[in-house]
């Protein structure tokens, strides 16, 4: 007996899907993983023949589910040194060998797999200008969409336009990218302010609102009362995970009880210390290393302390919970200046180092006051979180500028 396929469609035989490829350098933490995953999710799930591929180079990449139609593919990770210099994670090569060996990684992807749209997270020439050689190939192909992506804030104008400026990163803008995404809106604050940016770029830009959290399926959540306690990734955290554990332990009458996830990268003997300390305290304060899906524990919990990162921001605002931010203000500004436009917009309270001091007391008083904060929709201005959908019609206006492909 001779089996045969079920045919092809022939519209399926013909046409291809649209591909949309996503870069992020991810050197630390999770915020750009976390944001080119939110941006393929949202993608492909309003364009049902689409497909996405993330290049990262984070090192858990492979803890996080991804949306159907969306993979990722691990590129070699670099770690960046106190004195801020980088060196390559695990293999054993310098920095430079490393450099040119994602290079040609992403170059090859290119190739191969031959994406529609590009998105790159951040860095206009990717790490160390890895990412050059792939748009100088895709530009003289014409074949696909060059996107630049920015979060709402990146740092002090003077520092970006003197860091855009040694990574001749505004010259690569001028040249490869058709559209420039600012993951915000204008009226609460423009990342590139002090960069010498052309009319014609600027004319290219896109204000799309805050990149809204999925709020669909979630698991049953803990036990409540409880305020979340959240790092993000951790690896800049231990300084907020000790100013609240010493609030609990200082005042024995401090409710709720708090969840505290520490995130991936905070680890070793400074983790160790800490479980022991969590421990001490019976229950009043509860940990977990790493929650992929922490989603869940947004939903439930009472009110949020965490720092000022831009995806846990949007979380905060996704899930409208009452928030302090802690923002680090080394070695950017970034999350400070998020954190005080978004305080004096009423979205958020912050605890700031010189105003209010970062002491066991004043942590006291900023998880008490949480019962009575509003939530940040009671401040919210208009298109706040609107920038999912913006980007998916944005995409789709590109892709119509585009002759469709046949499939192979």
């Amino acid at each position: 007996m001779t089996l045969t396929k079920d045919p092809i469609p022939d519209s399926d035989q013909t046409i291809r899907g649209p591909r949309v490829m996503l870069y992020s350098h991810d050197t630390f933490g999770l915020g750009h993983l976390r944001r080119s995953r939110a941006l393929a999710g949202a993608i492909t799930a309003a364009d049902p023949s689409a497909s996405a591929l993330i290049l990262t180079g984070s090192p858990v990449a492979g803890r996080f589910a991804f949306p159907s139609r969306v993979d990722h593919m691990r590129l070699p990770g670099v770690i960046k040194r106190s004195d801020g210099s980088y060196a390559s994670r695990t293999m054993g090569m310098s920095i430079e060998e490393t450099t040119e060996m994602r290079a040609g990684l992403i170059s090859s992807m290119a190739e191969q797999y031959d994406p529609d749209v590009l998105i790159v997270d951040k860095e206009p020439t990717g790490f160390r200008g890895e990412l050059l050689p792939t748009l100088e190939l895709l530009a003289q192909q014409g074949r696909t969409k060059l996107v630049l992506g920015l979060r709402d804030v990146l740092d002090e104008p003077e520092v970006l336009a003197a860091e855009w400026d040694r990574k001749e990163a505004i010259a690569a803008t001028e040249a490869f990218y058709h559209e420039i995404w600012v993951y915000g809106l204008r009226s609460i604050y423009d990342p590139t302010q002090g960069l010498d940016l052309s009319p014609a770029v600027q004319n290219r830009m896109h204000w799309t609102g805050y990149l809204r959290r999925d709020l669909g399926r979630l698991d049953t959540p803990p036990e409540q009362p409880y305020v979340l306690i959240t790092p993000g990734g951790g690896g800049d955290g231990a300084m907020m995970v000790d100013l609240v554990l010493s609030a609990y332990e200082q005042d024995p009458g401090l409710t709720p009880r708090a969840l505290l996830v520490y995130g991936p990268f905070l680890s070793g003997e400074t983790r160790e210390a800490f479980e022991t300390r969590v421990a001490a305290l019976q229950g009043r304060v509860t940990a977990v290393g790493f929650e992929s899906r922490i989603e869940t524990l947004f939903s439930a919990a009472q009110g949020v302390v965490c720092m000022g990162g831009y995806n846990t921001f949007c979380e905060v605002l996704s899930f409208d919970k009452p928030a302090v931010i802690v923002p680090r203000t080394t070695p950017r500004l970034e999350q400070w200046i998020r954190a005080s436009r978004a305080e004096e917009l009423g979205l958020v309270s912050m605890l700031d180092e010189r105003r209010d001091g970062w002491t066991p007391e004043a942590m006291i008083r900023a998880i008490r006051a949480l019962d009575g904060q509003n939530p940040p929709s009671a401040a919210f201005p208009s298109g706040l979180l609107d920038g999912l959908d913006y980007v998916t019609k944005r995409v789709t206006s590109l892709l119509q500028d585009l002759p469709r492909k046949a499939a192979e």
